[in-house]
């Protein structure tokens, strides 16, 4: 049976919350098996390759933020102090850098089959305030957007888990030695 595996991250929200037990609860009642689990507190450093690891991603990152104060009628040049989405990507990442380095977090790859996507689906959009009723971000998170822009903080969303399979494979490296990690059969 083809086996994919997803690295997720319970991030300092949900960590200082008590989500643990929770998330990881849900995750093997639907059958994908973990196969490294570590409790690290990242520095900056560490932070920033997980966060904006090539040029796409900021100015991707950037078009979006970009994009979103435009629909909500906010000026980025007036909270932020740029238009230009590079710029916007950098700024977005000191907040995500921010957010993920303010505490511990519990760094987890999980296997099975279709493992990113049940593991995306259960875990809900990554704004939490569209996130449906039974996923994780909807049953145990609110924050928003409009909110996190509005006020220049970082989006609180609890996890973390990877967007697809080449992402997961970044993501493995970066994560976890491969001594770490214990396949299951």
């Amino acid at each position: 049976m083809h086996r994919q595996y997803s690295v997720v991250l319970i991030k300092p929200d949900g960590v200082k919350r008590g989500l643990i037990g929770e998330i990881i609860t849900r995750i093997e009642k639907i059958g994908l098996k973990m196969i490294a689990c570590k409790f690290i507190w990242i520095d900056k450093e560490f932070a920033s390759k997980h966060y904006g690891y090539d040029e796409k991603w900021f100015v991707d990152t950037g078009k979006r933020a970009l994009e979103f104060y435009k629909e909500h009628g906010l000026d980025p040049k007036e909270k932020v102090g740029t238009m230009d989405a590079r710029e916007m990507g950098e700024f977005i990442q000191k907040l995500n850098i921010e957010y993920l380095t303010e505490g511990p977090v519990l760094a987890m790859i999980w296997q099975g089959p279709h493992a990113v996507e049940i593991i995306r689906k259960l875990v809900g959009p990554t704004y939490p305030q569209i996130a449906p009723p039974g996923t994780i971000r909807g049953d145990y998170s609110f924050d928003s957007p409009l909110f996190s822009n509005t006020n220049n903080k970082p989006l609180r969303n609890l996890i973390h888990a990877s967007s697809s399979a080449e992402e997961a494979k970044f993501e493995r490296q970066l994560w976890f030695k491969e001594d770490e990690i214990f396949g299951i059969n």
